[in-house]
């Protein structure tokens, strides 16, 4: 911590000599808003549409191609309104408008569903996806980019949803609705992405950086339960993200430096306008900061994002997509002892996704998007016990995967619809490390473990969802969805069941239901146990709901879910134990287990609330507060509370923009604190290591966490470039929230971890 306020402080240097810089001269600054209309549901390009700039006579109507240009907008924060006689009004708000620059803001409009001259009450503000009408929310780049407390992290804007666990400051881990954070899949641009984050934990879908530059993102969809059958082997959540393309028009640039590090981003044109290319480099600066000091430990990382475009006619487009993860830390045996830390090492990893995605327009009926992909990820790590250098473990594991995905949509007439496609994967995992001998949770002692493994296999799926309209007011949406794994040759049938009905303009009730199998990391099936003829974890989604708007930009969301799991693997040598909550007791995630057997259950069930407003004027915001329980049931049938059990979640997060050069911002959280085992401190001074009680097993609570973070931006527009200024405080009135307590080798006695102080964060974003 005392690393990242060193290097908040050097960055305020910066900011305070940029801040200090005035614009030449009084003239008023200009910029454009370029962007292309299509239909939702086929992407074909919709003609006739009017563009408005709310607040303003400007506007716009779409060329042959859906095509817009508004251009000589004053510099800004605007909502524009789009509108087509047969389709519903929407409204994008959030369209920063920059000095010299060009804007892009494209839009999708869907045909209207409620026959009444009330329509325009319903329309706009809030994005409706009539196969996941239940547990979905969508965000804008400029959304994510501002949150007080994301520091970009498009993981970590997340945390404000009542569905999301809140459990600690210094990981982004999501935890949805009492799952773990192996139960999450991410999708950029059609391709799957293991995993989001720098500092990957293996196994699972977790990290404590953000590894995707949020200037990339155009779009993000989250859907924390009832999800379609296009998508499968996660229990949890999905989330779909869209990288914007770059400037077709010029050349473009941005430099940006904040607490963590420094990066830079070009865009432009290509192939006589016909494409476009995006690129971004970004480093941490923190090692730099400690390398200068002489002292401390700080992480070293590193990312590489890039996309092409290309048409090669009216309808067909290509994009590539690349994402290089580069990460490194390394922790002397001096800085341990002071740190207090129990072990000392190394450790690196190199993860990259690389796809391609075409997609193909099938005229006005409808689009299908096929992509083919290589995901890699390599982790090497060094560990020893500080208190008498033993090694601890080590090695390298490498896994990869290659996956083809096709998903077609096709609109049968105006009330029906087809969506349908296949997935094609082959992943392997080639494990060469080794654990020394160790004692268990609950004081077992067990022999060293060697892993020398090569393990691959395919996995096989199709899936159907006919989406049907039967008259203005009703829809549902039947799915089906069929799976295989060659490793354990599992295969599944899972329906999906979604309903809608608009009760009146304002108000509509809806509902979700769904298997959804997911199958074990392939680090589950490495070691000394063969764990082939285990089954698949599955969970049964209930989702009932309600939305209502009480006004146009301001909506309520009442849902209540059931979720109930079954088939998860649980180890008889250590029955109080629940397996896929491991990483959450030590340094990984699937320790090396002999004998796992699947009749572990799990149960999660709750009822959250949203009250969200988007900008339309001044100030948007979002309240929302959860109540919920998870627990599971272990060897001996005992049901006992998970690790990720807030019970109660609130959470406030808003802004105040006065002008088009100031925003204010807070995000405020409380949430109940979650359960942990305390240790048998006798068992535990007498092997010089942590041992748990194993008669309270998860039966003690941390104390409630709550944090408040605010947020300060100031934009700068001068004759042809435009600076983003930002403060920001995390734990802003600084509440010592503990992470968790773990045994303290060196002076043999219980010691406790907190989670972040007061942070403050200074950065810049330029642009020219």
């Amino acid at each position: 911590m005392k690393y990242l306020s060193i290097a908040s402080l050097t960055t305020i240097l910066i900011f305070g000599l940029f801040c200090s810089i005035q614009a030449q001269g009084q003239d008023i600054k200009l910029g454009t808003i370029n962007g292309q209309v299509l239909d939702s549901e086929t992407k074909s390009p919709l003609l006739g549409a009017s563009v408005m700039v709310v607040g303003t006579k400007l506007g716009a109507r779409l060329d042959l191609d859906g095509k817009y240009s508004i251009k000589n907008v004053p510099v800004g924060n605007y909502t524009l309104k789009f509108n087509l006689i047969g389709y519903e009004p929407l409204s994008k708000t959030d369209i920063i408008v920059r000095s010299k620059r060009i804007t892009y803001a494209n839009a999708e409009l869907k045909m209207s569903a409620v026959e009444t001259g009330d329509v325009t009450v319903t329309a706009g503000y809030f994005s409706k996806v009539e196969d996941q009408p239940t547990s979905a929310v969508n965000y804008s780049a400029e959304e994510i980019r501002r949150a007080p407390g994301s520091a970009g992290d498009v993981s970590r804007i997340l945390m404000t949803l009542p569905s999301v666990a809140k459990i600690n400051d210094q990981m982004n881990s999501l935890v949805v609705r009492g799952g773990s954070p192996m139960e999450n899949a991410f999708f950029v641009d059609n391709i799957e992405i293991p995993n989001i984050n720098h500092y990957p934990t293996q196994g699972s879908s977790g990290g404590p950086i953000g590894l995707l530059n949020v200037e990339f993102i155009e779009d993000a969809n989250f859907s924390s339960g009832g999800f379609s059958a296009a998508h499968g082997d996660k229990l949890s959540s999905i989330m779909d993200l869209t990288f914007r393309e770059g400037n077709r028009e010029e050349n473009d640039y941005q430099l940006e430096m904040n607490f963590a590090g420094f990066g830079a981003l070009g865009e432009g044109p290509l192939f006589n306008k016909k494409g476009s290319w995006m690129l971004s480099v970004r480093r941490s600066f923190l090692d730099l900061l400690v390398d200068a000091i002489g002292t401390g430990v700080a992480p070293k990382y590193s990312d590489y994002q890039g996309k092409l475009a290309f048409d090669l006619s009216s309808s067909d487009k290509v994009t590539v997509l690349d994402i290089l993860g580069i990460d490194a830390i390394e922790f002397t045996k001096d800085q341990s002892i002071e740190d207090g830390n129990i072990i000392y090492g190394s450790t690196n990893i190199v993860e990259n996704a690389f796809g391609v995605n075409w997609r193909h327009l099938w005229g006005k009926n409808g689009y299908s998007n096929t992509s083919i992909s290589h995901m890699m990820t390599r982790y090497k790590s060094d560990f020893y016990r500080t208190k008498n250098d033993d090694n601890l473990s080590g090695g390298e594991s490498t896994e990869q995967s290659f996956y083809l995905r096709n998903v077609n949509h096709y609109r049968l007439n105006e009330s029906n619809r087809l969506e349908f496609g296949f997935d094609a994967k082959h992943l392997g995992i080639d494990n060469n490390s080794f654990f020394a001998e160790y004692t268990d949770p609950f004081g077992k002692d067990t022999p060293a473990v060697i892993f020398d493994d090569d393990i691959s296999g395919q996995k096989l799926s199709a899936f159907a969802t006919y989406i049907s309209k039967p008259f203005s007011k009703f829809t549902a949406s039947l799915g089906l969805r069929a799976d295989y794994f060659s490793l354990n040759e599992n295969a599944h049938i899972s329906p999906r069941l979604s309903l809608s009905y608009q009760l009146t303009p304002k108000t509509s009730i809806n509902g979700s239901t769904g298997i959804y199998y997911q199958n074990l990391p392939l680090i589950a099936f490495s070691g000394s146990g063969d764990h082939t003829n285990l089954k698949d974890p599955v969970a049964y989604h209930y989702i009932v709901g309600i939305n209502h708007l009480l006004t146009e930009n301001t909506r309520l969301t009442l849902e209540v879910y059931d979720k109930e799991y079954d088939n998860f693997p649980l180890d008889p040598t250590q029955p109080s134990l629940f397996i896929v909550d491991e990483l959450f007791y030590r340094y990984g995630f699937f320790f090396d287990h002999e004998i796992l057997v699947d009749n572990g259950k799990a149960n999660s069930k709750g009822v959250e609330l949203i009250v969200q407003k988007k900008l339309a004027e001044n100030v948007y915001g979002l309240v929302s507060g959860s109540y919920f329980r998870s627990r599971y049931q272990d060897y001996d049938g005992i049901w006992r509370d998970r690790v990720f059990d807030n019970r109660y979640v609130l959470s406030v997060e808003g802004g105040y923009k006065p002008n088009s050069k100031w925003e204010f911002s807070l995000r405020w959280i409380y949430a109940g604190g979650v359960p942990y085992t305390p240790f048998d401190e006798v068992s535990s001074q007498a092997d010089s290591s942590g041992i748990f009680d194993q008669t309270r097993v998860n039966e003690v609570r941390h104390s409630d966490y709550h944090s408040l973070n605010i947020r300060f931006d100031r934009r700068f527009h001068f004759g042809g470039s435009n600076l983003i200024c930002y403060v920001s405080v995390w734990n802003a009135y600084n509440r010592k929230n503990v992470a968790s307590f773990y045994w303290n080798e060196i002076e043999n006695k219980q010691d406790v971890s907190y989670q972040w102080s007061a942070l403050p964060i200074f950065g810049l974003e330029y642009e020219f």
